[in-house]
């Protein structure tokens, strides 16, 4: 019969060979172990797939499936004699390569053979050699260092997603450095392999591309990249120093690849107007992004909150931010593994002025953002740093982490690194970027630090002046009033008294106010008539004058009252009778003691000159 079945399958196998492995299996259960046909059987079970069979990842799932179902049954029939002989032949390398057995075929044996003991112990609580567990899971680090060593040439690749699809079914395996090796191969390259797809995708994308990239994703080791980071992870947690290092190195790395090449692609495609493509790239480094942040929250548990007995890297902690950086554009929600590794290491930094350091020194440069792509060979529209969504997300990325220790940062560094990116980014059309920057600016103006209080106060003075320019040259439009509400505020609060750039910074404000509202009385005559309900960027930046009555310090409390009264007698009367009203219940809601009278005398002696007749004015320098 075993001759007859051989000739069967190999001239049946590529059509039935579904049917062909169950055949197998069944031979296998029935024929004694010690029968030469049980080892007859299992050699043309291992290497049919060199005769007519294609080798692939489904049918390397049968295969498992088949050894499982196999051994369970050997397990449920209590025939030890059997699961020896059988493992013996799975896990012997120089009998496996002797008789040229298919390494795929037998590294999913191997898988399916643990489950089942796994199985076995748990259900049944089967008793077997501890050595056979041993023996097998040795035998799968054996295949994983094969395929590491030799991965790129031949069927290594196969080889790679059996190994991984394998132990995402097996369960928890011991520790192998070529194992972790192999599943870190597996994620970067075989399931997420967005640097060779993208490269593609500016060549090819037509319809056939497309296709490609659906049928990626429809392959089970796509759908299963989430088991497979489990697994990954479960190893690492177990890992030695070189092995954690290899890790994180690999997907530190990986981030930036994925950042330079989905940047490109982005803006590339966006230009052709190709967004069916682009659809499906985005869905892929999606999942790479859950990838990497469940690694990255690993990572976090093992080197920045380490359990007794050390493992501490508060270094990997500038890594992990920058890599963080590098996908912001594909984060889509808030997870708890994302919140909590970033959380985890600006903790760090925060403590570490040296770590402090190395974050900024990771923050592409003023000229490196700015810097002109050229993307006509690629078929790109012309290159602007504000359309540049992908790098937009890594700079947001940075402003909203250094706040958090911007305390500890030095003027000059500072000035070097962060004001250039925080001033460009204000004229960002996206306001969440933009507002982001104003919070930067406030964040630096409100902090001190006594080792560089001088060098630090003389900067604050120095990024006042550029600040309100930059912040009103673009509003209304670009600048959110809030975020330069926000920046003005923590100027006149935080600069000393007296400060010329708390001067510059009332000047502007109020010359501001004037050119808006003469736009809005072109545009509104009725302007002043609902002015207490109007919306009018010039009735922000008034109100926001008012409220700086109350905050500037006294030294410039007289100039702020004279540019206002300037301010008033410039505008129609019913412009001066409505800021009049305005300032008058402002006064009369201040509870300040000290100002109130002044300002009191201040709006009576406004309202006087406001109330004479234009052809016999009084000049505003009397206030």
């Amino acid at each position: 019969m075993p001759f007859l079945l051989q000739d069967y399958l190999r001239a049946s196998t590529s059509n039935f060979l579904p049917e062909a492995l169950a055949g197998l299996g069944y031979a296998l259960s029935r024929v004694p172990p010690g029968s030469p046909y049980f080892s007859r059987i299992l050699s043309f079970l291992f290497t049919i797939w060199r005769h007519t069979a294609i080798a692939s990842v489904e049918n390397g799932i049968m295969v498992f499936k088949l050894v499982d179902w196999l051994v369970s049954g050997f397990i449920a029939s209590g025939s030890v004699e059997k699961i020896r002989v059988f493992s013996s032949e799975i896990t012997n390398p120089d009998k496996c390569s002797e008789k040229r057995y298919s390494e795929f075929a037998l590294v999913m044996a191997c898988c399916g053979t643990l489950r089942a003991l796994k199985i076995g112990y748990s259900r049944y609580k089967f008793e077997f050699d501890p050595k056979i567990k041993d023996s097998v899971e040795i035998a799968i680090g054996v295949f994983a260092q094969y395929a590491v060593l030799g991965y790129g040439n031949g069927d290594m690749s196969l080889l790679i997603k059996c190994i991984a699809l394998g132990l995402v079914r097996c369960g928890q395996i011991g520790f192998n450095p070529y194992i972790i090796k192999s599943l870190c191969i597996a994620l970067t390259d075989e399931v997420f392999p967005l640097k060779s797809l993208i490269q593609s995708s500016l060549q090819n994308s037509n319809e056939e591309f497309l296709n490609k990239l659906k049928q990626h994703m429809e392959g089970v080791l796509f759908k299963e990249a989430g088991a497979v980071t489990g697994v990954l992870c479960n190893q690492y947690s177990v890992s030695d120093e070189p092995t954690k290092e290899f890790v994180e190195t690999l997907i530190w790395d990986y981030s930036h690849e994925l950042y330079s090449s989905l940047r490109c692609a982005i803006l590339v495609h966006k230009g052709k107007s190709n967004s069916l493509l682009l659809n499906e790239l985005e869905r892929i480094a999606e999942a790479a992004f859950l990838m990497v942040v469940v690694i990255a929250n690993e990572v976090s548990k093992s080197r920045l909150n380490p359990r007794p007995g050390g493992g501490a890297k508060p270094e990997v902690s500038v890594r992990m931010l920058e890599a963080f950086s590098c996908v912001e554009y594909l984060r889509r929600v808030r997870l708890p593994e994302y919140t909590d590794p970033v959380r985890r290491a600006v903790l760090t930094i925060q403590n570490d002025v040296a770590l402090s350091f190395d974050f900024l020194g990771s923050m592409p440069s003023y000229d490196e953002l700015t810097e002109n792509i050229d993307l006509h060979d690629l078929g790109g529209d012309l290159y602007h740093w504000s359309k540049d969504d992908v790098q937009t997300a890594r700079v947001l990325f940075y402003l909203r982490v250094i706040p958090t220790f911007v305390s500890i940062i030095p003027a000059s560094l500072f000035a070097k690194k962060v004001a250039s990116t925080m001033f460009l980014y204000m004229h960002h059309p996206n306001e969440k970027v933009a507002r982001a920057s104003h919070s930067i600016l406030v964040s630096f103006i409100s902090s001190s630090n006594q080792v560089d209080d001088e060098e630090r106060l003389s900067l604050k003075e120095q990024l006042a002046f550029y600040y309100i320019q930059r912040a009103l040259e673009a509003y209304p439009g670009v600048t959110p009033f809030e975020g330069v509400a926000s920046g003005v505020v923590a100027l006149v609060r935080n600069l000393p008294a007296g400060s010329p750039g708390t001067y510059h910074c009332v000047h502007s404000l109020v010359s501001k106010a004037k050119s808006l509202s003469d736009e809005a009385t072109v545009r509104s005559p009725n302007l002043w008539k609902s002015w207490e309900e109007s919306s009018e960027p010039c009735k922000k930046v008034v109100d926001l004058l008012l409220r700086l009555v109350s905050l500037v310090d006294i030294q410039v409390l007289p100039y702020l009252l004279r540019e206002l009264a300037g301010l008033v007698s410039q505008l129609p009367k019913d412009g001066q009778d409505a800021l009049l009203g305005e300032m008058y219940a402002h006064v009369a809601e201040s509870d300040d003691v000290t100002r109130k009278p002044v300002l009191v005398s201040w709006l009576q002696s406004l309202s006087y000159l406001s109330s004479q007749p234009v052809s016999n004015p009084v000049p505003v320098s009397c206030l």
